[in-house]
Parts: structure tokens; C-alpha cells; sequence
């Protein structure tokens, strides 16, 4: 069973960056494709990147492609996610979550487990 820990959030000027994180336990994370997306309130769940295993490949919602991206480094079992150019459209709680592929895009990407969320607040 994995589990999944995101942290990093907090309240940012628009137009300014923030890097999460999700922590995992695991015994090889580099077995399981993570992705990441956001809830925001009254709206719905919005995937928002996905990295896959070793090798890893990166696929991106064209909301955030350009602004957003995602990496991981599975010696520290870690994923991250590097956002940029925020807007404040882009305030909501933020998760990582196991999916069984990348595939195409975030259509393909079914949610196993999931963390508890960090807020990201763009507010001036």
C-alpha cells in the first residue's frame, strides 16, 4: 500500500511560483506513474500532470502545460511539482495520487491512492 504525503503550499502573489512536494512510501516508487491534481471548491477535480516510472515521461493538462512542471527523484521516493506564472484561478488543494499509466492525458488517469492535500492560494 502506498502512501502519499503532499506538502509545499501556501498563499503566493499572481505571477509568482511554488514547488510541492509528495512524499511516498514505498518500497519502489519508481514502479508506480504519480499524478497530480488540484480541487478546487464547487468545482471539479482537475488532473493536472503525471510523471510515469523509470524511464520517466511527463503529460501535461493544457491548462498548465508551459507553467507547471513535474519531476521526481525515486532514490528520495519524492515527486515534485513546479508551478509558475500562477494565476488565481489557480487556487485550490493540491494532491498527488498513484494512476496505473500516464497514457495520453488526463482523461486516462484513474486516482488510486492520494494524499490529504496542501492548499495553494494566488492572492494578492
Amino acid at each position: 500500500q502506498v502512501e502519499l504525503a503532499e506538502s509545499g503550499g501556501g498563499l503566493v502573489q499572481p505571477g509568482g511560483s511554488l514547488r510541492l512536494s509528495c512524499s511516498a512510501s514505498a518500497f519502489a516508487l519508481d514502479y508506480y506513474a504519480i499524478a497530480w491534481f488540484r480541487q478546487a471548491p464547487g468545482k471539479e477535480r482537475e488532473g493536472l500532470s503525471c510523471i510515469s516510472g523509470s524511464p520517466s515521461r511527463m503529460v501535461y493538462a493544457e491548462s498548465v502545460k508551459g507553467r507547471f512542471a513535474t519531476s521526481r527523484d525515486n532514490r528520495k521516493k519524492m515527486v515534485y511539482l513546479e508551478m509558475n506564472s500562477l494565476k488565481p484561478e489557480d487556487t485550490a488543494v493540491y494532491h498527488c495520487a498513484t494512476v496505473v499509466s500516464c497514457g495520453s492525458g488526463p482523461d486516462s488517469w484513474h486516482f488510486g491512492a492520494w494524499g490529504q492535500g496542501t492548499q495553494v492560494t494566488v492572492s494578492s
